[in-house]
């Protein structure tokens, strides 16, 4: 078209033009806002479904703990009575004179028999739920496990090993159901490279207990 014709086309004609080229360039400044805000819509909705997917393995593996310490604890306050009858079934078996036990009655020794089948079936029940018994002699004390009743000055043991075994203790999984009464050895060398524990006061209550 010569520049004669251009300028010979009606106002109406070149503002229809102009309006066109606006409203295109407008449609192109819209669609790429609209990407922008598609975009920034989609990182939202894959951190928000990052953060529900943590959230729902955290609950999973809670979920996961809080059942498998059910299973395991469940017994904890069963088997910690149990272990008073144990303690009364042993301490029968202690009380009786090495002479009774020597007289060679059948009956009685029937009796003590059944005692002692009774407390070693009761232990091997509790074993098998995952009551173990602790008998640390000869050990490093442990304060989570075990409780000082008295020091032994031994200059010959290493210091805090426990020498004596008071009461046995018992332990389910990684939890106490009733630490070793014990006494520990004091005024040895120290074991190298290990921290000291110190067995603490004597506990008179839990000695006059035992």
């Amino acid at each position: 078209m010569s520049d004669q014709a251009k300028d010979e086309r009606a106002p109406d004609e070149v503002e229809a033009t102009e309006a066109n080229a606006e409203r295109t360039e407008g449609s192109i400044d819209g669609d790429y806002e609209a990407l922008v805000r598609l975009l920034k819509e989609n990182e939202d909705l894959k951190d928000r479904a990052l953060r529900v997917a943590a959230e729902m393995e955290n609950l999973r593996r809670r979920t996961a703990r809080d059942v498998h310490d059910a299973r395991t604890y469940a017994v904890a306050n069963f088997a910690r009575d149990m272990l008073s009858v144990s303690d009364n079934l042993r301490r029968a078996l202690d009380a009786i004179p090495a002479e009774a036990k020597a007289s060679g009655d059948a009956g009685f020794k029937a009796l003590i028999e059944g005692v002692d089948l009774t407390e070693r079936a009761m232990l091997s029940a509790l074993e098998r739920h995952g009551v173990k018994k602790l008998t640390p002699e000869g050990e490093k004390f442990d304060p989570n496990f075990h409780q000082a009743m008295f020091e032994v000055p031994n200059p010959d043991v290493p210091a805090n090993t426990v020498v004596q075994v008071v009461q046995p203790g018992y332990s389910i999984g990684e939890r106490v159901l009733r630490p070793a009464m014990v006494g520990v050895a004091k005024g040895g060398p120290k074991v190298a490279a290990e921290a000291a524990v110190e067995p603490g006061p004597v506990n008179e209550q839990a000695e006059k207990d035992a």
